[in-house]
């Protein structure tokens, strides 16, 4: 499960996991997300808050969440993992062969400092 809120002034989509990701979670993003990509072109950035990655709830969450990356990635020009868990390491290396954004992870206590790379233009 996921909480997210998007700041328009800023174009950054804030997804914060709460829980095991389900299949509506990425219906809810494109929701908030494509209107404004239709009108712009491209958002800034996506900053994740993940103490852990839970998995899964199902095996279509997991598809539905493969498809939004796929869908959405050429349209995000940076990704800010925030995040204690090992797991944010290797997410970084191996999403990075996926997704044209950049990645980069943060510490669990760098909210601050994924906004401020990501409103960075490079």
């Amino acid at each position: 499960m996921i909480e997210h809120t998007f700041d328009t002034t800023h174009s950054i989509l804030y997804v914060r996991v709460k829980g095991a990701l389900q299949l509506g979670d990425f219906a809810e993003l494109a929701k908030t997300v494509d209107p404004y990509i239709e009108q712009t072109g491209d958002i800034a950035g996506i900053v994740i808050e993940a103490p852990a990655f839970p998995g899964w709830e199902s095996l279509g969450a997991m598809v539905a969440h493969f498809r939004f990356v796929r869908d959405h990635h050429k349209h995000i020009r940076k990704i800010g993992v925030v995040t204690d868990s090992a797991m944010g390491k290797a997410a970084e290396h191996l999403a990075s062969h996926f997704v044209s954004a950049e990645i980069k992870r943060f510490p669990a206590s760098d909210l601050e400092a994924a906004k401020q790379w990501i409103m960075v233009r490079a």
